[in-house]
C-alpha cells in the first residue's frame, strides 16, 4: 500500500469517525517498541499464504456460520477478521490468519494463534489497553496500523477489521477474494459501528471494483 494514496482516504475517516490522527500514531509507536523480534514474523510469511491463491475473508456477522457450510473452507487461505475466529474455530478450521485490534473474543484468537494461526495486530488510538494486555501473548505476529507506518509496524490499507481483511489480501496478490459472514445493512449494532460498516462497504466496493 502507498500511504500517500491512501491518506487521503484515511484523513477523510478521521473527520468523519471523530478520530484521532495523534492517537493513532501514539499506539503505532507503541506496538513497534512491543513486538518483540523472536515473536513476530517477517510479511514475507503472509505473501507465502496468500499470492496466487484464493482467500476466504471471514466477517463476524451473524450469518457466517451458516455461510461456512455453504463453502469448501479447507480449499482457501482464510482470512478471520478479529471475533470471526471463534466462529471458524468452532466451524473446524483454524484461521491461516487473524487480523484483530483485539476487541473481540481474545481469548479464541490466542487458541487459533496457538494453533499456528498467524496475527496481524492493529494498532490505533482506542485500543492500547489491549495492545498492552494481549501482544506479549502473542506469536506469530505482524503489526499494522491506520496511519504513517513504521519499521515494523506495516499499513497495508483498510480501517475496520474486515475490510482490512481485503486490502491485506489484495496487497498480497490473492488470486481471488470471497467474502463470507459480512451484512453491511446490520441494524442491531451500535450507531457507531454503522458508519464502519458504511464504510466498510465503501472501501471493499472501491478496492474490488479496481
Amino acid at each position: 500500500m502507498d500511504f500517500k494514496k491512501w491518506e487521503p482516504v484515511y484523513s477523510e475517516i478521521l473527520e468523519d469517525m471523530g478520530f484521532s490522527r495523534e492517537e493513532d500514531e501514539r499506539a503505532a509507536l507503541l506496538l513497534s517498541r512491543m513486538l518483540d523480534p523472536a515473536k513476530t514474523v517477517n510479511v514475507s510469511a503472509l505473501r507465502a499464504l496468500i499470492e496466487g491463491r484464493g482467500v476466504l475473508v471471514c466477517g463476524n456477522a451473524t450469518g457466517l456460520r451458516e455461510e461456512l457450510l455453504s463453502v469448501d473452507a479447507g480449499s482457501y487461505v482464510v482470512i478471520a477478521a478479529d471475533g470471526a475466529a471463534a466462529v471458524v474455530l468452532d466451524s473446524g478450521l483454524v484461521p491461516d490468519i487473524i487480523v484483530t485490534d483485539l476487541d473481540g473474543n481474545v481469548e479464541r484468537e490466542i487458541e487459533a494463534n496457538r494453533a499456528g494461526s498467524l496475527m496481524v495486530v492493529h494498532s490505533h488510538g482506542d485500543n492500547i489497553d489491549k495492545l498492552e494486555k494481549y501482544v506479549p501473548l502473542l506469536d506469530n505476529v505482524i503489526g499494522s496500523t491506520q496511519s504513517v507506518p513504521l519499521d515494523n509496524v506495516y499499513n497495508f490499507g483498510g480501517f475496520s477489521d474486515g475490510d482490512r481483511c481485503v486490502f491485506l489480501a489484495r496487497e498480497f496478490c490473492a488470486a481471488s477474494i470471497t467474502l463470507v459472514g459480512f451484512d453491511f445493512d446490520d441494524e442491531n449494532v451500535t450507531p457507531i459501528k454503522q458508519k464502519k460498516l458504511l464504510w466498510a462497504r465503501k472501501l471493499i466496493n472501491g478496492l474490488l471494483s479496481e
